[in-house]
């Protein structure tokens, strides 16, 4: 804004500008030591310039956006959507371009408390079940294909079960590395009751009482087969399996296991373990249904874990087709029939519609697997800068929610639940 002032012949100042301001500071000081009464003027004037200003720059801000949206285009010839019988837009009252909705979704999502205050789904640390790698080692190994996760010696696993207890996480499913010179056809080490795995039930629930400990039934980590279950001539047995598995999820209930979750996939097996726990006093024991788990390219990270990769051909002939859905419900009915608690499906990010159609079929709490695939992928992608892992995280977790999904099932379990605590989202 440009303020002239005549200070001489020909000589004007600007008291718009830097330099106009200091002339008339200094000339006023001057005039002032000199007795001159033309100071007061001055500042006046220069007071009344500023305001003059600041009027200037406040009544359209340097970014605003001329709403009536004309004389935009320097076409004037062009496209108005505002003009025509059949016009686009029309205007306000304010002569402003105008969509005449009433509706506006937009306005629930203006602000961070405003989005809050209606926000449909929350994830909390009580919604995730933490998976730990354990071994008979002393020390810990890192699992290459999963950054950030290790096989734990049984001291560091009461460790991290520390760590995320603290954080609000407090449940935990246990998966074992076994030495080679255990395994067998049989699994015969899946319930001995000095196994790494009973130990490892029994050394969590003495230190975190509170804690809720889930174990794997099934018999791939003691096989020496790569298989859930007992081979014979390439074939796996769906009975033969099952009577290991009840001998197995006793072993786990002895040790404390509050929660026993077979991911064999066998026919039957929910029902007999129901039965044989209950026949051995175990009412109060849980049962975690993997009751979708498909035969998924997703598993790969995981069975580097364990070491428990199919000793020949694969998976098919037990874990479900992956272009399979409304197979799903089959498995639900018959699992919720048996006596499962809670049903689970795996994969999980792949597989949302099954999350949602199960959710839809049953009253039953549905858990959601966040497997070593998806893990890897994230972490992968992160190391490479290429997303931002906690906000796809915690969006990844709010998707399995928003699915239908009541529990999570993740490597982030820890790290995810400190990022809300972090965030205050809970």
């Amino acid at each position: 804004m440009d303020v002239l002032l005549n200070v001489g012949r020909d000589r004007r100042v600007n008291l718009g500008t830097e330099k106009g301001v200091k002339w008339c500071v200094e000339s006023s000081a001057w005039k002032q030591k000199n007795q001159q009464p033309t100071m007061k003027f001055c500042t006046a004037l220069i007071l009344a310039s500023m305001a003059n200003a600041a009027s200037a720059f406040s009544a359209v801000a340097p970014n605003a956006v001329d709403r009536t949206m004309k004389g935009l285009d320097s076409d004037e010839s062009g496209f108005d959507p505002t003009e025509g019988d059949n016009s686009a837009l029309i205007r306000n009252s304010k002569d402003e371009v105008w969509v005449p909705q009433r509706a506006r979704p937009r306005r629930n999502r203006k602000s961070a408390t405003m989005r809050g205050m209606v926000r449909e789904n929350i994830v909390t640390p009580s919604n995730f079940i933490y998976p730990l790698f354990i071994h008979e080692e002393d020390y810990n190994s890192e699992i290459a294909s999963m950054p950030g996760c290790e096989r734990h010696s049984l001291e560091s696993m009461l460790r991290e079960v520390g760590e995320a207890y603290n954080s609000g996480v407090k449940t935990f499913v246990l998966f074992p590395k076994v030495a080679e010179e255990l395994k067998s056809n049989y699994g015969q080490e899946s319930y001995n009751p000095e196994g790494i795995v009973p130990r490892a039930v029994r050394l969590i629930k003495a230190t975190y009482p509170d804690s809720i400990v889930c174990t794997d039934v099934a018999l791939d980590p003691y096989s020496d087969q790569g298989h859930d279950g007992v081979v014979e001539d390439g074939k796996i047995l769906n009975d033969v399996t099952v009577n290991q598995l009840c001998k197995q999820a006793v072993c786990q209930a002895k040790a404390g296991s509050d929660v026993v979750a077979p991911s064999d996939m066998m026919d039957g097996r929910v029902g007999a373990i129901r039965d044989a726990l209950d026949s051995e006093g175990f009412t109060d024991v849980s049962i975690l249904a993997y009751t979708a788990k498909y035969a998924s390219a997703y598993y790969g990270p995981f069975r580097d874990a364990l070491d428990s990769h199919p000793g020949f051909g694969d998976k098919k002939t037990y874990q479900q087709d992956p272009a399979n859905g409304r197979e799903a419900l089959i498995e639900a009915a018959l699992d919720a029939a048996e006596g499962a608690d809670m049903l689970m499906v795996k994969p999980g990010m792949p597989y949302l519609d099954i999350i949602r159609r199960l959710k839809d079929a049953t009253p039953l709490p549905v858990s959601a697997y966040h497997v070593s695939g998806e893990y890897a992928m994230i972490k992968a992608a992160c190391e490479r800068g290429w997303l931002d892992e906690k906000a796809v995280v915690l969006e990844t977790m709010t998707c399995f929610k928003r699915a239908g999904a009541d529990v999570i099932l993740t490597y982030y379990a820890k790290q995810a639940a400190q990022w809300i605590e972090k965030d205050g989202l809970y």
